[in-house]
């Protein structure tokens, strides 16, 4: 698939996403926006290149659910009907991603949980010699928590070169931003003392997103570090601290349509 419909698939998701928050009134729509490329790059090329026995993914950073049920609609895998059911009673698209929908693994939204599941799927791969490879996707909010970094020690001690971490990097957490809840500079460096590969690159650019996740870890855990805009696509969301807990009204949501149309 060229980059051309990978961006054309991204401003869709984008749209999904803003019109099922404006009808579920729902929050975290600027933590959804910000990993929808590196979504649709995992599962529109990515994943579509290989056996689904192949590969495992998981959504650490729970809250931004509704960007990956989008996703796994846009795929075909759930209903629209299902999908406008989100925050809805009874449904079984909860607000946090949910294991109980189709093709998703584990149900996450308590922070750092992720990553040692995904630790955990990894050295069974190996042990097992299933030629698994295990991709987490977690927020640099994640890496305020304990055991995010305990996980990373317990894969390079186990050389997990079979796991993939990705960090969406927004910059902005819960109520400000993250150099002033906690600092987490330098972060590669830290990455690296822990015995990681680690990447840096522009979260919103197709070529290099594909290009690194295709690489082939060396001896351990590969860490990319996606540099994003939390709320990316829509001009007044971008980079906005409101956005992490807001969901756009009947007018805020034709503005933001028409800027991604």
């Amino acid at each position: 698939m060229t980059n051309k419909n990978l961006y054309k698939i991204a401003r869709k998701v984008r749209k999904d996403i803003l019109k099922i928050s404006n009808l579920a009134k729902s929050s975290h729509v600027g933590s959804c926006l910000s990993i929808v490329d590196i979504l649709v790059a995992l599962y529109f090329s990515i994943f579509k290149d290989k056996s689904k026995k192949n590969y495992e993914f998981i959504l650490s950073k729970g809250h931004a659910g509704l960007a990956l049920y989008c996703i796994l609609y846009n795929l075909k895998i759930i209903s629209k009907k299902l999908l406008y059911s989100y925050g809805r009673d009874n449904t079984l698209l909860m607000q946090h991603v949910s294991h109980k929908v189709p093709q998703i693994k584990v149900s996450t939204g308590s922070l750092g949980h992720g990553l040692p599941i995904g630790a955990g799927i990894a050295l069974s791969s190996q042990l097992k010699n299933t030629k698994k490879k295990i991709f987490v996707l977690i927020s640099d909010g994640e890496l305020n928590e304990g055991s995010t970094w305990e996980a990373l020690m317990f894969a390079s001690h186990h050389s997990l070169n079979n796991l993939v971490v990705i960090v969406d990097y927004n910059k902005i957490q819960s109520l400000d931003l993250v150099e002033k809840t906690l600092k987490i500079e330098p972060l590669s460096n830290k990455f690296k003392s822990f015995g990681c590969d680690v990447k840096i690159i522009e979260g919103h650019n197709f070529s290099k997103i594909l290009s690194v996740l295709k690489l082939r870890n060396n001896t351990g855990p590969l860490i990319i570090i996606a540099n994003t805009i939390k709320g990316k696509g829509v001009s007044f969301m971008e980079n906005k601290v409101s956005w992490h807990y807001k969901s756009p009204n009947d007018v805020e949501l034709l503005k933001a349509l028409k800027e991604l149309d």
